[in-house]
C-alpha cells in the first residue's frame, strides 16, 4: 500500500514526503580501520526517520567531538516505507465534515524504515582504543530508538 513508482499515475501514494536524514557517512570513509562496532536491532521494528536522524546528530557529534576524524560512521538503514494518518476531527459539527473510516486511505505524513530482527542499524570503524568510548556512545542512544538493541564488537584485520 506504500507503493512509489517512478510513473506517477502507478504510485498508490502520489506525493512521498522527503527523506530527512542529512548524511548516511560520517567520519573518514577511505582510512581502514582494524575494529568495527555494530548496533544492531532484536526486535522487527518500524524505526521513524526523526528517530534515526536524532541518534545519527547525537552520536556524530560525541563521536568528533572527542575522536576528531578518527573514525568511520555509517547509518546501514534506509526510510522506504511511507506512514499515513486518517485524520480525524474532533468537536461539534465534525460528524458532518468527516467521512469516518470510509475511504480512510490516509494522507502520507511521513517515512520508516522497516527492520528485521539481528538487522545492523549503525556500524562504527574505528581503532582499538575507542571501542569503550564509543560503545558508552551507542548505548546512549537506546531511550532515543523504539526497540531493543545491542551492540556487537568485531575485528577485521
Amino acid at each position: 500500500y506504500t507503493r512509489k513508482s517512478k510513473f506517477k499515475r502507478k504510485s498508490f501514494i502520489k506525493a512521498v514526503p522527503e527523506v530527512r536524514i542529512v548524511k548516511f557517512d560520517m567520519g573518514d570513509p577511505k582510512r581502514k580501520f582494524p575494529y568495527v562496532i555494530y548496533l544492531k536491532s532484536k526486535q522487527d521494528i518500524q524505526i521513524r526517520q526523526n528517530a534515526i536522524e536524532a541518534t545519527r546528530m547525537y552520536v556524530n557529534k560525541k563521536l568528533e567531538s572527542r575522536l576528531g576524524s578518527n573514525y568511520y560512521f555509517k547509518i546501514r538503514i534506509y526510510p522506504h516505507h511511507v506512514l499515513r494518518e486518517n485524520k480525524m476531527l474532533t468537536g461539534a459539527g465534525a460528524d458532518r465534515m468527516q467521512t469516518g473510516m470510509q475511504l480512510s486511505f490516509g494522507k502520507p505524513v511521513g517515512l520508516a524504515a522497516q527492520v528485521k530482527k539481528g538487522q545492523i542499524i549503525f556500524s562504527i570503524a574505528c581503532e582499538e582504543n575507542a571501542i569503550p568510548y564509543i560503545k558508552e556512545v551507542l548505548r546512549a542512544i537506546f531511550p532515543k530508538l523504539p526497540c531493543k538493541c545491542s551492540v556487537e564488537v568485531e575485528k577485521l584485520m
